[in-house]
């Protein structure tokens, strides 16, 4: 194995980060292994790794000892999916080099079974980088839950995670397999154009088909049902217009050939409420797939995390099964809402700080 393990200086906090197409979540562990600051900014990768490059400037300004040379920094990464670059094995290469230029000489990627490698290692074992988030989401929820279905609702994607005896029994080890398993739904509560979450929709009674257009995505519909954060709502919308519930209202009026003025608010409200039956209808077909995979999991409860775990909340109570918030398992307490909001949705950073405290923790026990 050619993993290299993080060794952690006492006086060094954690960073752990999360890079994907979309976003740059981070999070702050300090020395105690206690979770400091977690936060998110909105990076369009897709049109060039400046945006990689802001998001970086913006870490270092919030958190000055992210710029130190003794700053640890845990890493996974999704976006060397985009298309910026020519393929996968492209991408996390130009990911982990930029990275490691600016994050310094304690900067490790997590790369599932293969450890922690550092950018150099990353080139030739890609594979094992390249869209691993998830997984260690999983791999630390599977230190604190022996038994339970990961739900990590995003802006964009969906994981369905099952976790029995302690350990993560995914059965697909990347994106491909994963999306042939159901563990993985290309669906989320922000970026997602309606037309990808159905083609035909009720209106009135009456069911019409949905034009294949991106007039609208999801972050309209959890407008108009009040459940999106307004702080979750960092890309622009469809048509590059207000983020309101009135101009959501035009756009969703737009899928099915109308204009907002043809219903009522309450109807489009209404209607919102029909999108959001569609997509966690499709959310939980897949988790029932995850489930007949895993007879163990049949009473487990569901963890939720991400931006839109709401759903996996609402999926928890068709089911009539247990519900555990990912913040809670992380220690938040309770009266700290915003911190909890923020800890959810920023999950595998989180995660990846957290096993990289514990295992440079475990080294220094050996080495001593």
């Amino acid at each position: 194995m050619n993993g290299v393990h993080i060794s952690s200086p006492v006086h060094a906090p954690t960073f752990g980060w999360d890079v994907g197409g979309a976003h740059v979540k981070v999070s702050m562990i300090d020395t105690s292994g206690a979770l400091c600051d977690v936060a998110q900014w909105a990076c369009p990768l897709w049109q060039g790794l400046d945006h990689l490059e802001r998001a970086i400037d913006h870490v270092f300004t919030r958190w000055p000892d992210a710029g130190a040379a003794a700053a640890q920094h845990a890493l996974t990464m999704t976006g060397e999916m985009v298309d910026l670059f020519a393929d996968r094995a492209t991408g996390v290469r130009a990911l982990t080099r930029a990275l490691a230029a600016r994050l310094g000489p304690q900067t490790r990627f997590f790369a599932g079974a293969e450890g922690w490698l550092d950018a150099a290692a990353c080139a030739d074992q890609w594979r094992a980088v390249a869209s691993a988030n998830w997984l260690a989401t999983a791999q630390w929820l599977a230190t604190r839950v022996p038994d339970a279905v990961l739900i990590d609702i995003g802006s964009t994607t969906t994981d369905i995670i099952p976790v029995v005896g302690g350990r993560v029994v995914a059965q697909g080890a990347n994106d491909a397999a994963r999306l042939v398993s159901g563990e993985l739904v290309y669906q989320g509560v922000v970026r997602t154009p309606l037309c990808g979450v159905t083609h035909q929709i009720l209106f009135r009674d009456q069911t019409t088909n949905v034009m294949n257009e991106w007039f609208a995505t999801t972050a309209d519909v959890y407008r108009l049902t009040g459940e999106l954060w307004p702080a979750h709502d960092q890309h622009p919308s469809a048509d590059n217009g207000p983020k309101t519930e009135a101009a959501s209202r035009v756009r969703i009026a737009r899928m099915i050939g109308r204009d907002a003025a043809d219903a009522t608010e309450t109807e489009w409200r209404r209607f919102a409420q029909r999108w959001r039956h569609e997509q966690l209808s499709t959310i939980a077909t897949n988790l029932a797939r995850v489930r007949v995979a895993h007879p163990a999991l049949a009473a487990a409860p569901l963890v939720g995390a991400g931006c839109g775990r709401f759903l996996a909340t609402a999926l928890a109570q068709q089911d009539g099964r247990g519900y555990i918030d990912f913040a809670v398992l992380a220690g938040v307490p309770p009266a700290n809402a915003e911190l909890a909001e923020w800890v959810a949705t920023c999950a595998p950073s989180v995660a990846v700080a957290l096993l990289a405290h514990s295992g440079a923790r475990v080294e220094a026990a050996q080495t001593a």
